[in-house]
């Protein structure tokens, strides 16, 4: 029971996690565009695979720790 809930904390801090990444990620990239407009389609490339690396990190995260509770 106890390992249940400390899986489902270190879920939940990698899904936070994931989320302030993101957000930091969006953010800089909406900064970076309003900078420099022409260079709007290569920010957009990069942005969208970070955020994909970030994602990829979360869901790794989650699954190891569930898959520490043997579930």
């Amino acid at each position: 029971m106890v390992v249940g809930s400390i899986a489902a904390i270190g879920a939940g801090l990698a899904a936070i996690g994931a989320g302030i990444g993101i957000g930091k990620i969006g953010g800089s990239a909406l900064e970076s565009v309003a900078r420099q407009p022409e260079a709007a389609s290569k920010i957009q490339t990069m942005m969208l695979i970070a955020a994909a690396f970030v994602e990829a990190v979360a869901l790794f995260a989650v699954v190891v720790s569930f898959l520490g509770t043997g579930a």
